[in-house]
């Protein structure tokens, strides 16, 4: 057991705590979970890179501990609450989570052929978490503030944002996935 994997896990332990505190209102408390356990994220593969500790089990457990914190922040910021300021659009979170799960069969498609889940991710699939993660973690301080002026322009935005990295990086894989895939 690596450290980036204990990362990792200490991650995916921090997703029930994250969902309890967002659904009961306790704002301020899920951010601070969700932005710690994103901090995780950029943790443990920095530390897996520089100290070379990439492992089999860490290339299905981050990415699996990616999607399950981003589907939960996105079903449970979708989900009608009186309480939101800054409420994630039902169709973002649905083109968010359709991505990964289509991401995901391909890659357990993969798997079951005989390739690897040990893929490299692209540049624009990294933008892409990291701006999830920024704006869940600015809706989430948003949510915990109440209402702000700056709010009212800055909150759709960052979600349109969202959706065209989503669109974006999602066209983006199956593009290169499909090259990967062509006989030479």
């Amino acid at each position: 057991m690596t450290l980036p994997n204990i990362l990792t896990l200490a991650r995916i332990l921090a997703i029930p705590f994250f969902a309890i505190a967002l659904w009961y209102g306790h704002h301020a408390q899920a951010c601070i979970i969700f932005v710690a356990a994103g901090l995780t994220d950029l943790l443990d593969g920095l530390i897996a890179r520089t100290w070379n500790m990439g492992s089999e089990l860490g290339a299905i457990l981050d990415p699996a501990a990616d999607k399950l914190l981003m589907t939960t922040a996105f079903v449970l910021m979708a989900w009608p609450r009186d309480h939101y300021v800054a409420p994630v659009p039902v169709w973002v979170a649905i083109l968010a989570i359709s991505r990964d799960v289509v991401i995901s069969v391909f890659a357990f498609t993969n798997l079951a052929r005989g390739g690897s889940l040990r893929g490299v991710p692209s540049m624009l699939g990294k933008v892409t978490t990291a701006t999830q993660l920024v704006a869940l973690s600015l809706g989430l301080l948003m949510n915990a503030q109440g209402p702000q002026a700056w709010q009212r322009w800055f909150n759709p935005w960052m979600y349109y944002l969202v959706a065209a990295l989503v669109l974006g990086s999602g066209i983006h894989y199956f593009l290169r996935t499909h090259r990967q895939e062509r006989p030479v």
